[in-house]
């Protein structure tokens, strides 16, 4: 059984990559040819800014696997909790673990980056339409009845830190995951 799931990822790590990018440079159109898989930019910069850019997408990376695991693992609760369909939030935790897995890998990087940003923009609608703040009341000013987080004094909700993730995954959209990336080893010819 392990072995059949070693195989499969690499398969999917080794040839996949290779049948989708032999697919789009078929097509003649520039914009469209292989590393539109990665980013939309054509270059994988190294030096200080490829190693800035590494950092970037390990943390942001490592970030969402760490939201979308729970999110997996309870994932009708969190669904009752925001009160959107099943379907959906199993979508977006998968997309943000999956998406952060590879993300983290420098794998796919715009294909991994736009289901999370999409995840993050309902989110942002999510709390629009709830009339959260966009920037929450210090958690220490708040008067001592009024909100509480799961474990105490907790961080009241707004949609910041939502706004803040859809700007680092436009960045790594936009700038590729640089040299240090499985995506620059594949299409960086």
């Amino acid at each position: 059984m392990i072995y059949q799931f070693v195989l499969g990822v690499a398969i999917a790590i080794w040839v996949l990559p290779k049948v989708i990018t032999f697919g789009l440079a078929s097509v003649h159109d520039p914009f469209l040819g292989p590393y539109l898989l990665s980013s939309l930019t054509h270059t994988y910069p190294d030096g200080l800014t490829g190693l800035a850019l590494l950092l970037l997408r390990v943390s942001v990376g490592g970030l969402f696997m760490i939201h979308g695991y729970p999110k997996v693992m309870h994932l009708r609760r969190w669904a009752e909790s925001v009160k959107a369909p099943v379907f959906l939030c199993f979508i977006s935790a998968w997309t943000m673990l999956g998406g952060g897995f590879f993300l983290i890998l420098g794998f796919l990087t715009l294909l991994a980056t736009l289901p999370i940003l999409a995840s993050m923009l309902f989110a942002i609608l999510l709390h629009l339409i709830e009339g959260k703040p966009f920037v929450a009341t210090d958690p220490y000013l708040i008067p001592e009845d009024q909100y509480k987080g799961p474990l105490g004094k907790g961080e009241p909700p707004s949609w910041e830190k939502a706004l803040m993730y859809c700007v680092m995954l436009i960045a790594i959209a936009v700038f590729g995951p640089g040299a240090y990336s499985l995506d620059a080893l594949i299409f960086g010819w």
